[in-house]
């Protein structure tokens, strides 16, 4: 029976999102610090206005057949714990396990610590002695590890305050915690549209030449860093699936889910490539390449000095709300795996009175304050977005294959353009995958030896289940 359904008088979760909410839910996890940074970067793959575009509208339309794709699945299997369920039906407990056990390692736990640091950083614009450039302080761990040091910054004590705000709010309830994220994700597409309509209005920006053909880049130069490039994009649009997790939550889910999906989706990519494009229209390609916090000089170009001050209010705003809809988000996951029995029994608890994962919001939020105070959360995502994009195509993939194994499933929406569109996303999926792997492969592997750290780890848990529950095993719940 569906996870989210009530068993034996057990408290269960409650369908209380309506379009609305899971759409900001969606847009709010998306839209966090990547806009602000990533142009830069990609800037120094891709030296030219047209082709940086180009792989903003490229990596949109990618994400959107994504969406397109995963609108199928979460309107048929509108369940708690969204992309493990669609793996776990389709391939088995092992690979469904393997995508929670990244998820809860490093993706969405690290993700949030990663959040909360840059929350932290730009909060010290404003108050100095909060930043992540404020130690206060250093232990000398030469004696453990060659040239070994351990640093706290007042930034980390920051970040991990936030994830426990943040955590204790959405224990108390998801109504609460839809208000936080609703509020939060108005007011950050509120402060984009503003930026992007003043900008173009009254700034001091200038028409550019889009140059498809830079001087000293030959096309093969452009078409590697052109993939490369689409990497620091779907870092910007990671999230655009987190609002499946909750499917179990939403009401209507076989309309609100799929239209979630593509609005969230829609949304996002018109939002990103109008202000990439003030960014060229305010600064040259020359001052563009390389530049970490590009919103800031862009602003500053156009609006003068007082700028950077807007633009810290937004990252600060942006990350804190993308930071609360990871924390909703991630502990339904936690949350379906435990009623598989493949974690901890007590992540699979409902608090009685309000209808949260009470125990698995709590787990987590230990787990990311842990990482925050580590310090190392930016080499965490480095790796976890590899085995993220893998686990995309792996989930993209099952539709063909429930579509075979489950032909009795009602599927109130069926993905638009099917095959084709699908099929686009996977071997373009696969194609920054394979870029991945050739530019960083210390990461990519690294990520692979994660997932497979969890093979043990499931076996772990399916002998445990087995001796808790003889005669019950985990395929038997599906």
């Amino acid at each position: 029976m569906p996870h989210d359904q009530p068993s034996d008088g057990e408290p269960s979760l409650v369908r209380q999102l309506g379009l609305f909410d899971s759409t900001m839910i969606m847009l709010g996890i998306i839209i966090g610090s990547g806009i602000f940074a990533t142009t830069g970067i990609m800037a120094r793959l891709i030296p030219s206005p047209g082709w940086v575009l180009l792989a903003w509208i490229f990596g949109g339309l990618l994400t959107l057949a994504g969406a397109l794709t995963y609108a199928e699945l979460g309107a048929a299997m509108p369940e708690a714990g969204g992309q493990y369920v669609y793996m776990r039906d389709a391939y088995g407990p092992l690979p469904g396990f393997l995508y929670g056990w990244v998820l809860f390692s490093v993706y969405m736990t690290g993700g949030i610590a990663a959040l909360g640091a840059a929350f932290a950083e730009y909060l010290g614009y404003f108050f100095p002695a909060l930043s992540t450039s404020n130690y206060l302080l250093r232990i000398d761990l030469d004696f453990l590890i060659p040239q070994g040091n351990y640093a706290l910054s007042a930034g980390q004590i920051v970040a991990v305050a936030a994830i426990i705000l943040l955590s204790i709010l959405n224990y108390f309830g998801l109504t609460l915690g839809k208000i936080v994220q609703n509020s939060l994700t108005v007011l950050k597409i509120g402060i984009l549209l503003a930026f992007i309509v003043i900008g173009f209005s009254v700034g001091t920006g200038q028409p550019f030449d889009l140059d498809f053909a830079p001087a000293s880049f030959g096309l093969g130069q452009l078409i590697v860093g052109f993939g490369v490039a689409l990497v620091a994009v779907s870092w910007a649009f990671d999230g655009w699936n987190n609002v499946i997790f909750v499917a179990g939550e939403v009401k209507k889910p076989h309309r609100n889910v799929p239209m979630s999906l593509i609005l969230g989706t829609l949304t996002a990519t018109v939002l990103y490539a109008l202000v990439n494009y003030l960014y060229f229209w305010a600064l040259p390609i020359e001052e563009v390449v390389g530049v970490v916090k590009i919103a800031e000089k862009a602003s500053t170009a156009l609006f003068g000095g007082t700028a950077a001050a807007v633009v810290s209010a937004a990252v600060v705003v942006s990350t804190f709300g993308a930071m609360n809809g990871s924390i909703i988000v991630g502990p339904r996951v936690y949350y379906a795996m435990a009623k598989d029995n493949l974690f901890f029994k007590r992540m699979a608890e409902v608090h009685p009175r309000f209808r949260t994962p009470g125990f698995a919001i709590l787990i987590q939020a230990i787990w990311s304050a842990l990482i925050a105070l580590s310090g190392t959360f930016e080499q965490i995502i480095t790796f976890a977005m590899f085995v993220s994009i893998m686990f995309w195509i792996a989930a993209a993939a099952s539709v063909f294959t429930l579509r075979k194994k489950r032909p009795e499933m009602p599927r109130p929406y069926k993905t638009w353009g099917y095959p084709v569109v699908p099929l686009i996303f996977i071997f373009a999926s696969a194609g920054i995958l394979l870029d991945t792997l050739i530019e960083k492969p210390i990461e990519s592997l690294a990520g692979i030896a994660l997932t497979l750290v969890g093979i043990p780890l499931y076996f772990y848990w399916k002998n445990k289940n087995r001796s808790d529950n003889p005669g019950i095993s985990v395929s038997s719940r599906q």
